[in-house]
């Protein structure tokens, strides 16, 4: 038996070898490149719906009218909409470029919903009608939620759920999980980010404020991933934190993202 496990580990330290240097230098990067462009895709769309939602908040009429929200691209604008109770209206529309947290356009017109916003809002109703599965592992501790952000993708579309929370001091890492769904709605694949969510405290005893934080991933998720490069963006600036770092043990390495230089390397330590 003894030998046994020194064979496995053996085998498993050479996986997580080939895997340490698979990538050469540019690649690495282009890979981390990469994922901050899917993490600020992200980005766009959450800050949207954050600056939306208070502004809608903000508006005694529409609080009253207004149900659930959709936010999606449009060419070189996000767009968040708030729809009636029945969905059969579209009642408050914002626009935004460039990440502004002022809309470039407001319309408060009621209109049918558009088919881009019908098949949006038909993948994003049908995925969380199968979120109950067990399989998928996912919940909501107390004190936080899930958002979800629906992105066509090829002929089908990403579903990622990203964690949120009204508390302050607190960056909310994990918890996150991205699904492909099918034309039809229909999940076809999965993938949780991270194994529990990874709150990051940003002060520490005696009232010290944090100026760095890091987590570990996984080895079945080696890389920083586009979801903690989104949720940093959105909670960083409501603390005095610049950057994040993830560590890799499949990869051997720290990666550290700084959101307002918009950077994204690897270190070897933060």
């Amino acid at each position: 038996m003894k030998q046994i496990t020194a064979v496995l580990f053996i085998i498993l330290s050479f996986m997580i070898s080939a895997q340490e240097n698979k990538y050469s230098d540019k690649e690495f990067q282009q890979k981390l490149d990469s994922i901050k462009t899917e993490g600020n895709l992200l980005y766009s769309h959450e800050s949207a719906s954050w600056n939306s939602g208070d502004l809608m908040a903000a508006n005694q009429k529409l609080r009253e009218i207004a149900q659930s929200y959709l936010t999606y691209k449009s060419n070189d604008t996000i767009k968040t909409i708030f729809l009636n109770k029945d969905e059969s209206l579209v009642v408050a529309e914002y626009s935004f470029k460039d990440n502004q947290k002022k809309p470039v356009k407001e319309n408060f017109q009621p209109r049918k919903p558009n088919t881009t916003e019908l098949n949006l809002n038909k993948i994003r109703s049908e995925v969380i009608s199968q979120l109950s599965d067990p399989k998928y592992e996912v919940g909501v501790p107390e004190g936080y939620s899930l958002n979800i952000i629906v992105l066509p993708f090829n002929e089908n579309y990403k579903v990622y759920l990203i964690p949120g929370t009204s508390q302050s001091g607190v960056i909310p890492f994990g918890n996150d999980f991205l699904f492909i769904a099918d034309k039809d709605g229909k999940i076809i694949s999965n993938k949780k980010f991270h194994s529990r969510l990874i709150p990051a405290f940003t002060q520490g005893e005696n009232g010290i404020t944090v100026t760095m934080t890091t987590h570990s991933h996984l080895n079945t998720n080696p890389f920083i991933s586009a979801t903690d490069i989104c949720t940093f963006k959105l909670y960083a600036p409501l603390t005095k934190l610049e950057a994040f770092s993830v560590y890799s043990g499949a990869l051997g390495t720290y990666m550290q993202y700084n959101y307002k230089k918009d950077s994204i390397e690897k270190v070897k330590r933060p």
